[in-house]
């Protein structure tokens, strides 16, 4: 997540991880993720519904399962 907020939005190409991009496939479901989550922690809400609708839910569940997580390792030593 930090590296999708330091990442400038304007960027025209990057490295991916997509193993349907990988592999040539030219559709995604989840192409345009990246850019609306860079472009919702740079503050351009609407560019980020624009890359992806799915950005804002998205950022939400990551963040949740992050404090999850967290809470749960740090539960196991009082």
């Amino acid at each position: 997540m930090l590296c999708l907020a330091f990442t400038s939005p304007q960027a025209t190409s990057h490295f991916t991880l997509c193993p349907l991009k990988l592999m040539g496939i030219t559709w995604c479901p989840g192409c345009g993720l990246g850019h609306a989550i860079i472009y919702l922690f740079h503050g351009q809400i609407s560019n980020s519904f624009h890359a992806h609708w799915l950005g804002v839910p998205a950022v939400l569940v990551i963040f949740h399962r992050i404090y999850i997580l967290t809470r749960q390792r740090f539960d196991l030593f009082p």
